[in-house]
């Protein structure tokens, strides 16, 4: 599957002489834990975007941060690309391999280091996964608030590399704002430290830059998050609609009361049925669409919203408002949600996760006009939104093994994306460019823009050797597609051009 990603990125590298690599590796790192045969790359080959394939020439497994530094130096001397792998669960091919390149595996760096209640803070290793943050400080009653549906397995790290969401983002944020600080190595294994222990740091705000940079600008070793106190009552309702318009239209009319609920999920039916066969966590089959809405603070708070948003959403033309009874029928209700991406592929041999946002002004005609494009390619989608915020995740199903199925799922992933941007919205909300949506990123940007990009990476990593590929098109790439102007005939940043 590598349709939209139609240039070979690894035989635009440099050639690397891989018994020579390796053989600088164990003089220089005898203690690294180094995989080179066939059988053992072969499980590295892909991350949570299954469908893109490449094996990697090494793949390192450092237990130690000097390991990593002076693997960045043998890299950097040696002009080799590297690129770093957290838990594997990215969904846009963000930390693909290179067959003349260092996979760089940080997993094993998994350590909580330091949790402290009275600054609602947690210091981590990269390794550690999401939702074990939030176990480690329950007994201070504090939890991280980013949430993402792969929350058990993905790791901190991949979530700042994304600049991971979750259901509970509209009210607490994406990733970026519950840092304070990263500690990272740049290409040439020198030590850095972005923010601060402080709520502001002086300065260029560069921890917010490098948060969603996709590992193109340094390895991230380390990382200080923001706690916060578990809300003293949480309550779920659940709304269902017969048509995915009115729930879009039930959002909108929930942000416009002045009422920011904790989480707000939008499932279509395909999703809902998917769901339900699932986890059984109760939802309405026969709804086209439901909204799942949270409403967490103080009691009486709380309470007074679930009425409000209660008349909001009979007003909007539901036809079932359902409060969850007790908190085990919320949990219940959260894990369809958060299981709808593994409930759905049971649906299909395969199926294409798109990650797109779009203003909430436009998420009906949006819906409207994803099902006119599955009409038009002939196949299924399903819709499962962060409906709060906009980000929407439509579930392109279709057959590999069928002629022409995996061409028309890419094709009318790329539709609904361009739509997107067509509506003031972005390409992405949580799960990154990678290499899955590189051609779109030609789409949302314009010439000057893509250049400052470029400028920004150049500064980082002059030469270009982290992840490259990723992220950000070529010039010459969005020149083809018209994106961007080539002024007398030269492309700035030559050096980056390779890749």
């Amino acid at each position: 599957m590598n349709i939209l990603y139609d240039e070979r990125v690894d035989g635009a590298l440099p050639t690397v002489d891989k018994t020579a690599l390796l053989q600088v590796l164990r003089q220089r790192l005898p203690d690294l834990d180094l995989l080179h045969q066939s059988e053992d790359l072969k499980p590295y080959e892909c991350d949570g975007l299954s469908a893109y394939r490449t094996t990697p020439m090494l793949v390192a497994l450092p237990r130690h941060i000097e390991q990593v530094q002076e693997l960045l130096r043998i890299c950097h001397e040696r002009r080799v690309p590297v690129v770093a792998r957290g838990a594997g669960t990215g969904l846009s091919g963000g930390a693909l391999p290179l067959e003349q390149g260092v996979l760089l595996v940080m997993a094993r760096f998994n350590q909580i280091l330091h949790i402290d209640p009275a600054a609602r803070t947690a210091r981590v290793q990269p390794g550690v996964r999401n939702l074990a943050i939030s176990q480690a400080a329950a007994p201070f009653g504090l939890y991280y608030a980013p949430d993402p549906s792969s929350q058990i397995a993905c790791s901190i790290g991949g979530n700042v590399a994304e600049n991971a969401g979750g259901v509970h983002c509209l009210k607490y944020g994406l990733t970026v704002h519950n840092l304070l600080k990263v500690e990272i190595l740049s290409v040439e294994g020198e030590r850095l430290t972005l923010g601060s222990d402080a709520l502001d740091a002086p300065g260029f705000d560069l921890l917010a830059l490098f948060t969603g940079s996709e590992g193109l600008l340094g390895i991230i070793t380390e990382v200080t998050v923001k706690l916060l106190p578990k809300p003293q009552l949480a309550k779920v309702l659940l709304a269902a609609f017969d048509s995915v318009e009115k729930a879009g239209r039930a959002v909108a009319d929930i942000i416009a009361a002045g009422i920011i609920p904790g989480g707000l999920e939008m499932m279509d039916n395909l999703a809902i049925r998917a769901a339900e066969d699932f986890i059984h966590a109760g939802y309405p089959v026969d709804a086209e669409a439901i909204l799942l809405c949270e409403l967490d603070g103080v009691e009486a708070d709380v309470h007074d919203d679930c009425d409000r948003v209660r008349a909001v959403l009979e007003r909007a033309g539901a036809t079932e408002v359902r409060q969850a009874r007790d908190e085990a029928e919320r949990v219940r209700f959260w894990a369809g949600r958060k299981n709808a991406f593994p409930a759905v592929g049971r649906l299909s041999p395969d199926y294409y996760c798109m990650d797109g946002t779009i203003p909430r002004r436009e998420l009906p005609g949006v819906l409207k006009a994803i099902a006119a494009l599955a009409a038009e390619y002939q196949l299924r989608v399903a819709n499962v939104f962060h409906a709060g915020d906009g980000n929407m995740h439509p579930l392109i199903l279709f057959d590999a093994n069928q002629p022409g199925e995996l061409d028309r799922a890419e094709a009318l992933g790329g539709k609904i994306l361009e739509l997107c941007v067509a509506v003031g919205g972005s390409i992405t909300g949580e799960h990154g460019v990678g290499r899955e949506k590189i051609n779109q990123m030609c789409a949302q940007f314009n010439s000057d823009e893509l250049t400052l990009f470029h400028a920004v990476k150049a500064a980082f990593d002059p030469g270009g050797l982290l992840n490259p590929g990723k992220n950000i098109p070529t010039l010459h790439r969005c020149a083809e597609f018209g994106a961007m102007h080539v002024h007398a005939g030269q492309l700035p940043f030559p050096e980056l051009e390779r890749f």
